[in-house]
């Protein structure tokens, strides 16, 4: 499959500030199944990004704006092309947890097995554990299969119901969220089971057909867990399925914090109001009205008391 993609974002600010320092994650990785042909990254006030790899190879374009601004936009444009990936089976060969735990052994899985910032016991979590019923009677990919699809019937999808920095703990108590949320429940939960699984970041081609309940016009977050035999393998709780050609991934790292969008500083004092629009195609579609974002839409944060502030845009 062929893809497009637009991912709009755009701060505006009620007096203007006098830099403006930031970091985007938006360039769709080229590994395995998925390659990126084509990316383009267009910033207004016009600025020169610096592009790296963090430590999890996911690519990353930093600049900074040090004239006076009261309006930020970041527009980023890639074309992907995505392969078909072989059937998965409905499990693994035994002994699947005993050659499991050997392979997380290794080093390189370290720190997709321990907790981390937004994937982290809590009495919570441990009940949530208990209703599921999670344990190792059965091989781990059939475990990662029931816990998705738990996931997708016990919680409610619900946009707003959650902010960026939300612990798992407000939507474990409300039983909804989005899929920033269900994918740090299940990170969280996998992890205690011994198996290294880690967020990854992106985006999700919606069918009408299919029943996808995630939002369209944002960006989206699953989960991989590392399986022997089978690599990493990509479960999506917010639609209950497995990661497949319609998931199209940017960034991976231990939660959300390691993989935002967007994320920058900024000096001055002022209220900021973040605008975010998504579009994803196919290729050979014809092209959409250039009309991601209405004039007046976003939200807005509580004023600045401080010289500098993060922002950052929640996964829908």
């Amino acid at each position: 499959m062929y893809y497009t993609i637009e991912h709009l974002t755009r701060y505006r600010y009620s007096a203007p500030i006098r830099e403006n320092i930031m970091e985007v994650r938006m360039q769709p990785r080229t590994e395995g199944p998925q390659h990126c042909s084509d990316f383009k990254l267009t910033i207004t006030p016009q600025a020169q990004p610096l592009l790296f790899q963090d430590y999890l190879g996911n690519l990353v374009h930093h600049f900074n704006i040090p004239g006076q601004h009261v309006q930020l936009t970041v527009k980023a444009q890639a074309k992907v092309e995505i392969q078909p990936s072989p059937e998965l089976p409905e499990s693994l060969p035994q002994p699947g947890w005993a050659e499991l735990a050997r392979l997380a052994e290794q080093a390189d899985f370290w720190d997709m097995r321990q907790p981390s910032r937004f994937a982290q016991a809590t009495p919570l979590l441990t009940e949530l554990a208990g209703e599921f019923n999670l344990n190792r009677r059965i091989d781990p990919l059939r475990l990662l299969r029931r816990l998705n699809a738990a996931m997708y019937e016990t919680f409610a999808y619900t946009p707003d119901s959650t902010e960026v920095d939300s612990g798992i703990d407000q939507a474990l108590a409300t039983r909804q969220g989005v899929c920033q949320d269900f994918s740090h429940i299940m990170i969280a939960l996998a992890r205690q089971m011994g198996i290294p699984c880690r967020y990854v970041s992106g985006y999700l081609y919606h069918l009408k057909e299919e029943g996808d309940r995630s939002a369209e016009d944002a960006s989206h977050a699953w989960v991989e867990a590392y399986l022997p035999e089978l690599g990493w393998v990509g479960f999506d709780p917010t639609n209950n399925l497995i990661a497949a050609e319609r998931h199209i991934r940017v960034a991976m790292g231990r939660d959300y914090a390691d993989v935002p969008p967007s994320r920058g500083i900024f000096k001055g004092e002022a209220k900021a109001e973040l605008t975010v629009g998504v579009r994803v195609g196919l290729a050979d579609a014809p092209p959409a009205p250039d009309d991601l974002l209405p004039a007046d839409s976003g939200w807005e944060t509580p004023p600045v008391e401080e010289e500098f502030t993060w922002r950052q845009q929640q996964q829908q």
